[in-house]
């Protein structure tokens, strides 16, 4: 009865080793299975941060190249040429810029010329151009006249500016709602030129251009 008893306590100890056992086995495949899967996961979060970085990386160095190629593009310039008569204003701008030449002061009167990147579009008021050029028959003084309000509100901000030898003025700001941009202004003889760039966007083409500015005074 004794030795039943001692055989029952062993294997009892025995199942109790084995169903202790095959829960270790299991709980260390849990585990397992749950580090690989979050390994997996960290992995792929990671996969996809470097993807993306890497992404951003190529459009980063895309979009210079892009700026570079359009930079290059414009060059060399082309020369504009004014009228004889008022002064034969001359300045570079970019080869990719078409101009169209609205008044051509062969009969007198104002000059009027505007360009634009490809085309130039149909002009109003309202129309933004990369530049407009205008040689007026209107005193210095009298054209900034026109714009001393603006100023004074704060629309316009105005600065000394020099082309050619000759003194002039700058105006940065809105010059209507729907314009934005800047503008310098020189008396040419008994004319005053205006020339104005109606975006921001331009204002790097405008600062180069307006330093290669030359006229008869």
């Amino acid at each position: 009865m004794k030795s039943r008893q001692n055989e029952q306590g062993s294997v009892s100890g025995w199942m109790l080793a084995t169903i202790g056992l095959i829960v270790l086995v299991l709980a260390a495949g849990a585990f397992g299975i749950w580090s690989f899967m979050n390994y997996q996961a960290q992995k792929t979060d990671v996969d996809n941060k470097i993807a993306v970085a890497a992404a951003a990386a190529k459009k980063a160095q895309a979009d210079q190249d892009e700026t570079k190629f359009a930079e290059r593009d414009k060059e060399p310039n082309r020369q504009f040429v004014g009228p004889d008569d008022y002064g034969r204003l001359t300045f570079d701008y970019p080869k990719t810029w078409s101009v169209y030449v609205a008044q051509d002061a062969s009969q007198g009167g104002d000059f009027t010329a505007y360009l634009n990147p490809v085309s130039v579009p149909p002009v109003s008021s309202t129309t933004r151009v990369a530049l407009r050029v205008t040689i007026e028959n209107r005193d210095y003084d009298t054209v900034l006249s026109s714009y001393e309000n603006l100023v004074k509100k704060g629309d316009l901000q105005s600065s000394s500016v020099t082309a050619d030898g000759a003194n002039g003025t700058r105006l940065d700001g809105n010059f209507t709602k729907d314009i934005r941009g800047s503008a310098v202004i020189y008396k040419i003889r008994d004319k005053t030129v205006t020339i104005r760039t109606d975006a921001d966007t331009f204002k790097p083409d405008f600062d180069k251009l307006i330093t290669t500015i030359k006229f008869n005074q």
